[in-house]
């Protein structure tokens, strides 16, 4: 049997499903809730007052959603277990004056959000996404998913040397086309608000993005690779999503958290990023609900874990020598643990033992990644959650090309892996 066909792919199929569903961080929220509340989870609101009631619990704030499940039995002091990951890519983002153009073309202003690969969003065929805000403080997703913009390359015959490196101003070089005339001050928003079926005059705000309308694929001689767009870090939110359904089947002897913050991919610093309040505030109300104390609290963080989830480094073919010589993790060879010594990443001896224990108890193979020493190393949700919180925190991932590409590859096993194992973390 090929590799390709070891697993169900069910999980795979949902999984493309999601991404393709989920354009932006609030699309992504929403889908996730809805997720949720099929599996019996009930939304509350911040500003409500909380009770002690056992289930399935979550809230959502732009683009962050926190769920958990308190089992019966549950004390005050009752330990978390948190998978962390995070809904924003990198993309296009539109300017709060989007109508521009030149040399009879309408254009669409945009900024650059995270660390974008430029060259990947060239002369694709790109839709528009987001979220619109009415005059009442309500707000509007919208998706308009069919070729919409294009950010156009020049052509080798205008620019000789491009194969020798091409060389993009950020500023000039970057921003898409969606059709030909004069630009006039309003038009992207009145189209938008038609596209999600509100009156233009009614909306004061948008949080607007691009993105590639090429769906989710299966690739390679035997179908055992994913290409996609958003598998970093979408893909550690489906998967969080499944382990924390699955997790509320048996008892628990922790509480299991799904925490997907947004604007990881420029530092976590906002109300709904890691570094901000939110994941704190959650904890701790959850525990003063169940008539805990400052004691109950500082018990309960004291013994909660966090696996940080998000995408990894699978060793290129072609630039080996970028990589570490001893770790070379490859897709479907099961999650990644991620260690850095200098604390871009959080994990320690300890946490490599609760995550290989998990991995054992799924049945799950698991991979080492570790960065070349000359090279730079990424960072992720992980030591923010570690530092800010006081919780013991593990990073894993999995195994990808193309990171921050505005399409991903990953291995098409690889999803269920990640799902199995952190089920079994969850499940203690």
């Amino acid at each position: 049997m090929s590799p390709a066909h070891r697993f169900d792919r069910g999980h795979t199929d949902d999984l493309m499903s999601f991404l393709a569903a989920s354009p932006s961080p609030y699309h992504a929220v929403a889908n996730t809730a809805a997720r949720l509340e099929k599996a019996g989870f009930r939304r509350i609101a911040e500003t409500d007052a909380w009770d002690a009631s056992a289930g399935g619990k979550y809230l959502t704030r732009g683009g962050a959603i926190i769920a958990w499940y308190v089992p019966e039995g549950a004390t005050a002091a009752t330990p978390f277990r948190i998978i962390g990951a995070h809904t924003d890519s990198p993309n296009l983002r539109v300017k709060p004056l989007p109508d521009t153009g030149a040399h009879g073309w309408r254009q669409v202003a945009v900024e650059l959000y995270g660390g974008t690969l430029l060259n990947t969003w060239l002369d694709r065929d790109l839709g528009l996404s987001g979220r619109l805000t009415l005059r009442d403080g309500s707000d509007h997703l919208v998706n308009v998913d069919r070729p919409l913009l294009r950010v156009p390359q020049l052509a080798i015959h205008l620019d000789r040397g491009v194969n020798e490196g091409l060389k993009l101003d950020k500023q000039r070089h970057m921003t898409p086309i969606w059709g030909l005339g004069q630009p006039r001050e309003g038009d992207l928003i009145r189209f938008v608000a038609e596209e999600a079926g509100v009156a233009a005059d009614d909306v004061t705000g948008w949080d607007l993005m691009v993105h590639s309308v090429e769906a989710p694929a299966y690739l390679g001689r035997d179908r055992e690779l994913l290409a996609a767009p958003r598998l970093d870090n979408l893909l550690s939110v489906h998967a969080g999503t499944a382990a924390l359904t699955a997790a509320t089947a048996g008892e628990l002897p922790y509480i299991p958290v799904l925490a997907a913050f947004d604007h990881e991919e420029n530092g976590s610093q906002s109300d709904t990023g890691a570094e901000g309040p939110l994941l704190g505030n959650v904890l701790e109300r959850s525990v003063f609900a169940r008539g805990g104390t400052y004691e109950d609290k500082a018990r309960a963080l004291a013994g909660t874990i966090c696996l940080s989830s998000d995408m990894g480094h699978a060793v290129h073919p072609n630039y080996a020598e970028h990589h570490e010589p001893g770790h070379h993790p490859l897709p479907n060879g099961g999650p990644i643990l991620k260690v850095n010594v200098n604390q871009r990443y959080a994990t320690d001896g300890s946490g490599r033992a609760v995550f290989a224990a998990a991995c054992e108890r799924a049945g799950v193979p698991w991979q080492h990644f570790v960065s070349h020493n000359a090279m730079p190393c990424g960072t992720t949700i992980g030591p923010i959650t570690a530092a800010r919180h006081g919780i013991a925190t593990i990073d894993i991932g999995l195994a990808c090309l193309s990171m921050h590409s505005a399409r991903e590859l990953c291995g098409a096993d690889d999803p269920f892996l990640l799902a199995a194992a952190l089920t079994a973390f969850l499940e203690g």
